[in-house]
């Protein structure tokens, strides 16, 4: 697939590979870089599940039957295929047949789960965009009729003061708040919009998600993650409560993200 850079006045953003790797705006890099400590990624998506499912033998519970899920679900296993590209765009999908065995990339040192599998069939397009506006992406699953799912995007942006604040139009998070959190990561529940208010302010949109979650493990990254569904409300075993189903229509989750 290759590197693609795409770019629109003082905007520039490179993909490799699907995964969003930079987005600077007059030479400003907003995003974490995979090489700096913190996280080995600088976006990946989380689906048909968000949340772990270790301590349930990785057995999530679908009409069809029990399918094997580890955290954050096996889209991440899959490999892009590039559907277009052009100066400000780019767009790709990935597809799943149902019952088909993915190897798990976190077996063995992180999961004793060896297979992952999904008892339906899916396609999970990705667009990302350059407008005048920022950089929007967009996410566009079809599948099976009723298929049960949960969506996320998980972004990893750069730290660079000492008090970053993460903002909603109502209350206020410091990194140290969201550190404190750990993997479950914080919830900020029933948002659509968020401001990282750092070296400069950052601005974060969602449509269709409807929910975030803040992410942490150093204080020079964050992951700000819009959700469909805040996994650590429940159990382990009932994380079925937070599926929605697919209907004969697209579903379409979107993410714009733009510099004060």
């Amino acid at each position: 697939m290759g590197m693609i850079k795409l770019t629109n006045t003082n905007q520039s953003v490179t993909i490799n590979e699907g995964e969003l790797t930079g987005y600077t705006v007059d030479g400003y890099e907003l995003m974490h870089q995979k090489e700096s400590p913190g996280w080995g990624h600088t976006d990946t998506e989380m689906f048909p599940i968000i949340g772990p499912t270790n301590k349930v033998g990785y057995r999530v519970h679908v009409p069809k039957g029990n399918a094997l899920q580890d955290q954050h679900g096996l889209l991440r296993e899959l490999a892009y295929e590039t559907l277009g590209t052009d100066d400000k765009s780019a767009i790709f999908q990935k597809t799943y047949t149902a019952g088909t065995i993915i190897k798990n990339s976190k077996y063995p040192d992180r999961s004793t789960a060896e297979r992952l599998i999904w008892p339906y069939n899916f396609q999970f397009k990705k667009k990302v965009a350059l407008t005048k506006n920022g950089l929007e992406i967009t996410f566009t699953v079809t599948g099976e009729l009723d298929m049960p799912f949960m969506i996320g995007y998980h972004p990893a942006f750069n730290l660079r003061t000492k008090n970053p604040v993460i903002k909603t139009n109502d209350r206020s998070y410091s990194i140290e708040e969201v550190m404190a959190a750990g993997d479950r990561a914080l919830e900020v529940a029933n948002t659509t919009e968020l401001i990282l208010a750092d070296e400069k302010e950052l601005i974060l949109k969602s449509k269709g998600f409807g929910n975030y979650m803040l992410w942490s493990p150093v204080p020079t990254m964050i992951c700000i993650e819009p959700i469909s569904f805040y996994p650590y409300a429940v159990q382990q075993n009932q994380l079925s409560e937070g599926f929605r189903h697919l209907s004969n229509q697209e579903e379409v989750f979107e993410i714009q993200i733009s510099v004060k």
